[in-house]
């Protein structure tokens, strides 16, 4: 009876004994559950307040605003090598990344020299984002020019041909209320002038 006694006894005690250990584990797993949770809450508001700022800043400035003012189409009778009248037009295109030009010709009357049936592209566009603007034109003849730009006055932009072992080109467009003018010029290897190879203007179209 003594041993059956002590027995029982030494089984109450394990019991116990696996109780506490039990309820420790169970501790341990709520408080292991509860610094997840926090890591889970400290990363979420790191990346928010992370993205935040990113979700703040202003959109990138449109590169080819500054030639906003020659969009549109334009009348035009030039004087100089030739008397030409048509008209052209500047429109974004590309989803408004690049400024085209277009021009159509409806009478032409020049020397023998001087093509009638001119053709030509003149696109302006930015390289990357933070870069300075540039333009480059095709016409019929095969001819390709590289133009930088700069901008003297709201109002006026001008193009100018990377320098070369030939002569360098500048094409000069200026807006005066509804009317644009613009102008073609050739500056002769080792010469310092401009001259004026074609000149035009015209009101809004």
């Amino acid at each position: 009876m003594k041993r059956d006694h002590e027995a029982k006894q030494q089984g109450r005690a394990r019991g116990v004994t696996k109780n506490r250990d039990d309820a420790d584990t169970s501790g341990d797993g709520v408080r292991g559950t509860s610094t997840r949770q926090r890591a889970r809450a400290t990363l979420f508001a790191c990346l928010t307040a992370c993205a935040a700022p990113a979700l703040a800043q202003s959109p990138s400035p449109d590169p080819l605003a500054a030639l906003d003012f020659l969009e549109g189409s334009w009348a035009s009778k030039s004087s100089g090598a030739a008397v030409v009248t048509g008209h052209y037009a500047f429109r974004r295109e590309l989803d408004r990344h690049i400024l085209g030009r277009h021009a159509a010709v409806s009478s032409c009357k020049g020397p023998d020299d001087f093509d009638c049936e001119h053709g030509d592209l003149f696109y302006v566009f930015q390289d990357a984002p933070g870069q300075a603007l540039k333009a480059i034109y095709f016409d019929n003849e095969g001819h390709v020019l590289h133009y930088g730009v700069t901008l003297p006055t709201p109002d006026s932009v001008e193009f100018l041909s990377e320098p070369g072992p030939g002569p360098r080109f500048r094409l000069v467009y200026v807006r005066q209320g509804d009317e644009l003018s613009g102008k073609f010029q050739m500056q002769a290897p080792g010469q310092s002038t401009w001259k004026s190879y074609l000149e035009w203007s015209g009101p809004r179209d």
